[in-house]
């Protein structure tokens, strides 16, 4: 520890306050360039997946406040202390502070693992009242200790271990999900499943379907479940799904909280059933719970009415066409409200049994599988968050360790 030294944020490298471009001007929007907000940043992962991207016009209007990667995000307004790390060319909007840092002197991978360690302090230095926030100034100055630039390296390296596996799983969920989607699009939207070519078309409420398919409403697969929990009857070691625990645009549930404090009656869940974010449904929160728990009462506890229904259900409830669907019949301005009254209207082109079944068989082995990463990622994440604290504080020397430290970065592509 004698080697170590107290330094500031501002001593780690260049300090960058993000800008949104204005949002009417569309030719700022749609390129390549990954534009960073806070709702993108998730809290258990260095790589950030953008809902937004910029032109290459957008690129160029925030030309003072570039990122290149590897450099270290950090929100300071509003969900203070959420990181990542950027791995290719981006730009992050006013809510985040940026360092491009100096790697003469830091490691990048480093000032990452340690920015994560300070969370806690960033949120206790925040004002405001009704929006937290930590000024640029603030930031800047906040003290912390570092070790030689070679100890930082061993450091990144067994840390970035452990974040390159959670990655690869990542990576591979994505992959899974992309074949059922790929899968549901090709069957249920083009018709061209198994035998296509000797079917013919008939005409329906939704316009040609294959003949012998059937139109349903979500509401005869489908059942809306209210089990009501009081607080005083949960268990603490209760899993609790938050609508914030549910990522946007992807059916896998990495993230959830054992139950501390709950002050208002929540539902009860099991295993398999699918949670839809009823607030703001434009957020696109669906998935499918990979354990009993409970979860906030701003989420519809799906459950299909037979096993021959999940497929479909799934399919169709996470599909894009049904999110503009709830989002169109969704009550409210500020906080707009999907009801399910109303969502099991919605028309579903059913097929024959036989296919129903192979899309059934097809889409529970892919759901088993991503909940199979899934808690490979949750047991990773432990292990990496009790060494954490130790390394970054020098409690576990490891700076006569003998540790490969070349070829830290990032398994998965942000672009």
């Amino acid at each position: 520890m004698s080697a170590w030294r107290n330094v500031t944020i501002d001593d780690l490298g260049q300090i960058i306050t993000g800008a949104t471009p204005p949002t009417k001007k569309t030719e700022y929007y749609g390129g390549k360039y990954p534009f960073i907000t806070p709702t993108d940043i998730e809290t258990n992962s260095r790589i950030v997946y953008t809902q937004r991207f910029l032109s290459q016009k957008g690129y160029e209007y925030n030309r003072n406040r570039l990122l290149p990667p590897n450099a270290i995000c950090v929100t300071c307004i509003a969900s203070i202390g959420k990181i990542c790390m950027t791995s290719a060319p981006s730009v992050t909007n006013q809510q985040i502070n940026s360092i491009i840092v100096n790697e003469d002197e830091y490691d990048p991978y480093f000032v990452y693992y340690l920015l994560r360690t300070n969370t806690t302090t960033l949120q206790g230095i925040a004002g405001g009242v009704a929006v937290p926030i930590v000024k640029k100034s603030t930031f800047t100055k906040l003290e912390t200790y570092v070790p030689p630039l070679q100890t930082q390296r061993k450091i990144a390296a067994i840390l970035s271990a452990y974040d390159s596996l959670i990655e690869n799983n990542t990576g591979r969920i994505k992959i899974l999900e992309d074949m059922a989607q790929t899968l549901y699009r090709e069957w249920f939207v083009h018709f061209r499943f198994p035998g296509h070519e000797n079917v013919l078309m008939v005409e329906s409420s939704l316009g040609p379907i294959p003949q012998g398919w059937k139109v349903k409403k979500l509401g005869d697969l489908a059942e809306s479940v209210r089990r009501n929990v009081k607080p005083d009857g949960i268990d603490r070691q209760t899993s609790y799904f938050g609508l914030a625990h549910l990522p946007r645009k992807s059916i896998a549930l990495t993230d959830w909280d054992s139950v501390d404090s709950i002050g208002s009656v929540k539902l009860a869940l099991k295993k398999g059933e699918i949670l839809f974010g009823k607030i703001r449904p434009y957020f696109h929160k669906v998935g499918v719970a990979p354990l009993d728990g409970i979860c906030s009462s701003d989420v519809i506890v799906i459950r299909p009415k037979s096993n021959e229904c999940f497929a479909i259900t799934l399919a169709c409830v996470s599909s894009e066409k049904f999110i503009a669907y709830a989002t169109a019949t969704s009550q409210g301005t500020k906080m707009p409200r999907a009801e399910w009254k109303v969502l099991v209207q919605y028309q579903i082109v059913i097929p024959p049994v036989q296919i129903s079944q192979c899309f059934t068989n097809f889409t529970c082995d892919i759901v088993d599988k991503i909940q199979n990463l899934i808690f490979q990622n949750r047991n990773l994440r432990q292990t990496r968050d009790l060494l954490l604290p130790k390394l970054i504080s020098g409690e576990i020397d490891v700076s006569e360790l003998d540790i490969d430290t070349d070829g830290i970065q990032p398994s998965v592509d942000v672009l």
